[in-house]
């Protein structure tokens, strides 16, 4: 197989759009699909191919990736696009969905005959645009040389977890990942609005920490977004920060473990949603602090 591929792409949100744009400065042919049209659009412009139906996206590819809302949403598109999948295509389902899910997404490929990978992403917008993102993968060896050139074209790195996608070993190490990036854009929010609170300027609490192992760069970036009010266009959305965290709540708790920061953290972003945040970036997770307009 030549290392060009005719890829699929479903779901062109924030990620989905920019990993089709990546994959096709790589000379790759790509098909792209959106429940809302007007969202995939603008990839013509990059020589991706606007279709109409999941199953127009995926005729003749030879890789199909996801990245959509949650698992049950991927299930609902790809068995729309069911009559038109190649058998022997790759896919690569980097939608962070639930274990149970990933299990079963990965019943659903062997019916059908692909070759699939577990392949959720580390990052946000800007990796995802420069085609800098962690790919976090488990699937078969023997499909890797297909699929390999798709995680190089959206990915700085690809960390191999295990050669089963259904056990779902790279969503677990995903979800273990994110249950820190929550906590800590949540935690932001928290000194910032305890800040204020308290009349403490914000620069202070950064030079007390400067230098030390308190300080971390993802601390100071998030905290600029909330102070320059810089939180469109998200990064990763509040909503889905929520729905990432939940599934996180829920996969502890299937394993026995009972995950109280990330049960706050989730009602937390729940909060700056109602509040009409959800489609700002997650550090707007910071309104969760008040009942109304924080005062200035």
């Amino acid at each position: 197989m030549t290392d060009k591929l005719t890829v699929s792409v479903l779901g062109t949100g924030i990620m989905g759009a920019a990993m089709a744009r990546n994959l096709a400065k790589a000379g790759h042919t790509v098909r792209v699909w959106n429940r809302t049209r007007a969202k995939a659009e603008p990839l013509a412009a990059d020589r991706a191919h606007v279709t109409d139906t999941p199953a127009e996206a995926v005729q003749g590819a030879d890789a199909v990736l996801t990245m959509l809302y949650d698992g049950h949403t991927v299930l609902e598109v790809m068995r729309e696009a069911a009559p038109a999948l190649r058998p022997g295509a790759v896919w690569a389902q980097s939608t962070t969905a639930g274990l149970d899910s990933v299990a079963g997404l990965a019943g659903f490929a062997r019916d059908h005959g692909l070759v699939f990978y577990d392949a959720p992403v580390l990052g946000t917008r800007q990796p995802a645009e420069a085609g800098q993102l962690t790919v976090l993968a488990a699937g078969p060896e023997e499909g890797r040389a297909a699929v390999t050139p798709l995680f190089d074209a959206v990915g700085a790195r690809t960390v191999w977890t295990g050669d089963d996608g259904a056990a779902g070993s790279a969503t677990r190490l995903k979800l273990v990942a994110n249950s820190w990036v929550l906590a800590a854009t949540a935690a932001t929010g928290e000194v910032l609005a305890l800040s204020q609170a308290l009349g403490v300027d914000p620069q202070a609490f950064f030079d007390l920490i400067e230098g030390g192992p308190l300080d971390m760069g993802y601390l100071r970036a998030k905290a600029a977004m909330v102070l320059g009010e810089r939180l469109s266009p998200a990064q990763f959305a509040v909503a889905t920060a929520e729905k990432d965290a939940r599934l996180i709540v829920r996969a502890g708790a299937d394993n026995g473990v009972r995950l109280d920061v990330a049960e706050a953290v989730a009602e937390r972003f729940a909060r700056a949603a109602a509040q009409g945040h959800a489609d700002e970036d997650m550090a707007a997770a910071y309104f969760a602090s008040f009942d109304g307009k924080p005062a200035s």
